[in-house]
């Protein structure tokens, strides 16, 4: 009896240790997914351009998942060696502390979570399981594990002066060194104390949007079930993120939030991923009233490559997006907004961004308007964002 009852403890213990090696890969890997359609054939001189820019992306969801920032293209979409192959000079990381069940773009309770069980099937760290704030800490942790690992071929970027010395060693020889800075999707991971903006800051985010799929203190979210504005912690903390440099993020907010928020804002906002109602009708995309309103505070909106943002995955459908906003309001509000790794299905992954300027070359984009596109704008945008003191 004794050698039955350790032996079905060795097959438990087997089995655990087999699902918690092999599971959450194949988790990921059936949510971040390259739909593998056609592409066209990338010109000379498109990677000759491309080549030459200074790329920005303001958001991917990479830190959320069990693997290592520095791996070689395991799995996902992003990693260091593409973003290296992307010619990408600063890529913003976000923090995904929480998912609602069943999550779709219309209606969601914040009740339920798909976070936990990932972070507890993952074997995050036990401080984890249960506080989101802790999850947020643990992301800027693991992304500051990666960067001495990298030989220098990764930097943290948390100050303008940072962010300078990192486009300066680009330019010499051919050192490539990719930038990485850190946000938040949907401050619930305050967890009702506005004061632990602080702690975040202090471990190096510098971008962070109000919400995610669910109402929370803050606002309501346009997923959410209320959608409301904002409220009263809500523009205490935007007070707080303008006055420490940290960049507010609209993506995800609700139409009343958005609307509040652009007129009490005296920075520049950006929404840092998704698309724009007029060519992708889809409840998480940007009217042209909001397209204004984040023009009219200097920002920029980050368009996706997924069939949620742009209503289908190839280039020249992020091309089109973009040009909507371009031809609406000017072409220093638009900037790239991938959400790759955010449980997207896309049609390349950041080693593929040349499909992006190739389609802005065809879509009758001057080189100009291009760099301003791949990078520009978002350089403007974070540079100014950055600086602390008194909301300009």
């Amino acid at each position: 009896m004794r050698k039955v009852i350790i032996g079905l403890l060795v097959l438990v213990g087997i089995c655990a240790a087999a699902f918690f090696i092999f599971v959450p890969g194949y988790v990921e890997r059936d949510m971040n997914r390259i739909d593998g359609k056609p592409l066209p054939e990338i010109r000379a001189d498109a990677q000759a351009l491309h080549g030459t820019l200074t790329i920005i992306d303001l958001h991917s969801d990479t830190l959320m998942w069990q693997r290592d920032v520095l791996s070689d293209r395991v799995r996902g979409q992003m990693d260091l060696p593409r973003l290296q192959d992307g010619n990408v000079a600063l890529q913003i990381f976000s923090s995904v502390t929480k998912t609602p069940t069943d999550q779709n773009y219309d209606s969601n309770s914040a009740d339920g979570d798909n976070i936990t069980a990932l972070v507890i099937g993952q074997l995050q760290p036990v401080r984890t399981w249960g506080s989101l704030l802790e999850r947020s800490l643990y992301h800027a942790a693991k992304l500051g594990a990666a960067v001495p690992e990298s030989d220098g071929a990764l930097t943290r970027i948390s100050a303008p002066a940072e962010l300078e010395n990192l486009l300066t060693t680009r330019g010499i020889g051919d050192a490539r060194p990719v930038g990485a800075m850190l946000s938040i999707e949907g401050l619930h991971n305050l967890e009702g104390d506005p004061g632990n903006l602080d702690r975040l800051y202090d471990a190096g985010f510098r971008m962070a949007g109000l919400t995610h799929f669910f109402d929370n203190d803050l606002a309501g979210s346009m997923h959410g079930e209320q959608k409301g504005g904002l409220t009263v912690m809500g523009r205490d903390v935007i007070r707080r993120m303008e006055a420490r440099g940290m960049i507010v993020d609209i993506a995800h907010l609700s139409h009343d939030g958005v609307a509040e928020l652009l007129q009490f804002a005296r920075r520049p906002v950006v929404s840092s991923h998704g698309g724009v109602q007029a060519t992708c009708k889809v409840n998480r995309n940007l009217t042209d009233d909001e397209i204004r309103g984040v023009a009219a505070t200097g920002g920029i909106i980050g368009i996706g490559y997924w069939e949620g943002a742009v209503c289908d995955t190839s280039p020249q459908a992020i091309a089109r997006a973009m040009k909507h906003v371009r031809d609406l309001v000017g072409i220093e509000h638009v900037a790239l907004g991938s959400d790759y790794d955010g449980a997207v299905t896309v049609r390349f992954d950041t080693a593929g961004l040349v499909h992006v300027t190739q389609a802005l070359m065809d879509a009758g984009f001057t080189e100009d308007e291009i760099r301003a596109v791949m990078g520009g704008n978002a350089l403007r945008v974070i540079s100014a964002g950055l600086e602390p003191g008194s909301p300009q």
